[in-house]
């Protein structure tokens, strides 16, 4: 190699993606959210790169410099902790978490730094019982609510009736 060539640059992932009107970019999954600046709304509805190192680190560029912005993975999962003990929002956690469960979570791009990594070359085929995102319904929803239920009812005693109290007692 030459003193002046990157290997990292040599060997990165890259792709195309399109710049949308709320200057966002998709890529596997993922949405970057670029900043609100002049220069960036300068790039709505055009092409830009972006690349995927072979560490894994992940970098939107145009015209050659790299741009400030905040990944939101759409793949993301409520923690175990977080499902609190509340009144409302302990159940409704709980919902969220068994239908990511049934949720298809693997990435949309075969990209080469993950098997650089030494993780496992994803399947071509979903897991059964599994559905992408947009797939779920309704009625998914309210079978979930009622799985919890069942369990919710066979795991919890059933509140005691207040004992009789003798006219003595008060």
């Amino acid at each position: 190699m030459r003193d002046d060539e990157d290997l990292d640059a040599l060997l990165t992932w890259r792709e195309l993606r399109k710049v949308t009107k709320s200057l966002t970019v998709q890529y596997d999954r993922v949405m970057y959210l670029l900043e609100d600046t002049p220069a960036n709304r300068k790039l709505i509805h055009r092409y830009i790169d972006v690349w995927e190192y072979p560490d894994g680190r992940i970098e939107v560029r145009a015209n050659g410099t790299a741009l400030p912005c905040v990944p939101y993975d759409r793949l993301a999962a409520i923690d175990q902790g977080a499902v609190i003990e509340h009144k409302r929002l302990g159940h409704a956690l709980q919902v969220a978490q068994a239908l990511q469960a049934q949720r298809d979570n693997r990435r949309a791009s075969g990209s080469p730094s993950r098997t650089n990594r030494g993780e496992a070359v994803q399947p071509d085929q979903r897991k059964s019982g599994t559905k992408k995102q947009r797939e779920f319904t309704q009625a998914d929803v309210d079978g979930v609510i009622v799985q919890l239920a069942q369990q919710n009812v066979q795991t919890h005693k059933p509140p005691r009736k207040p004992g009789r109290r003798s006219a003595g007692s008060v």
